[in-house]
């Protein structure tokens, strides 16, 4: 009875679970690797990842970003997966301290274009937001769960 109760609220608070403000909104479901190979402009996407590099210039910072999947909050799923890497850039300074590499983003925004660069030696065609958001995740952090039987647990 109490696992059914306990699975139950489970499930309920799995059901409220919602992406941040700044992350709602009606998107396309096309993905980073998708775009690049169709080419397609103008599509409004949420898409996220972790951040590879982050260049700030005159006006704007420029984020690339490898692409995962993202989970009903909007939040980069922890798989090792990539859905395709991407560029999203932003009006404004955005501290490459604080945007580190590894770190879990979420852009939203609309693709205004394709860049062609390198990834080590391979040629490969990145599709390049115009972003509205860079919303940074907190880091994850791993807890030891010790689960102890007491006597008087029924």
């Amino acid at each position: 009875m109490k696992y059914l109760l306990a699975l139950t609220a489970s499930l309920l608070l799995a059901g409220c679970v919602t992406a941040p403000k700044a992350l709602q909104g009606e998107f396309s479901a096309i993905e980073p690797g998708q775009s690049a190979r169709e080419g397609r402009l103008g599509d409004r996407v949420r898409w996220g990842g972790r951040i590879v590099d982050v260049a700030p210039q005159a006006t704007r910072t420029c984020f690339e970003i490898v692409g995962v999947r993202l989970g009903s909050d909007g939040r980069p799923l922890a798989r090792d997966q990539s859905s395709g890497r991407f560029l999203a850039c932003r009006t404004g300074f955005y501290d490459p301290e604080v945007f580190l590499p590894g770190r879990e983003v979420t852009v939203t925004g609309q693709v205004d274009g394709h860049e062609d660069r390198k990834v080590g030696d391979y040629d490969y065609r990145y599709p390049r937001l115009a972003a509205d958001v860079v919303f940074l995740w907190p880091e994850r952090r791993n807890v030891d769960v010790i689960v102890e039987r007491s006597p008087f647990f029924w």
